[in-house]
């Protein structure tokens, strides 16, 4: 049986593959830690819209990594889950 993982590794190997995969990697960190967070809290989607005034849908769309959100989206949705919101610029890892 093939896992992610395997599956993953093997189109690592594409250059274009990995080009994009790793584009998009600060996108699915911030969707990871907002569903991680909600959940931990077990705080549905719907409560965290009542507690943030975003949309639902929206909350949705963001979860599934259909949108994107805008800095004051983020401040929203950190202050729902009782958190402060921090923005870093880091060093580039080393290319292999």
């Amino acid at each position: 049986m093939i896992t992610f993982r395997d599956s993953l590794n093997k189109r690592m190997e594409n250059e274009s593959f990995r080009k994009a995969y790793e584009n998009i990697q600060p996108e699915m960190d911030i969707i990871r830690a907002i569903v991680k967070v909600r959940k931990e809290q077990h705080i549905t989607q719907a409560e965290l819209a009542a507690r943030t005034g975003i949309n639902q849908g929206d909350i949705s769309r963001l979860e599934r990594g259909t949108r994107n959100p805008s800095l004051n989206m983020l401040k929203k949705l950190a202050g729902g889950l009782g958190l402060q919101l921090k923005i870093e610029f880091l060093p580039k890892a080393p290319q292999n």
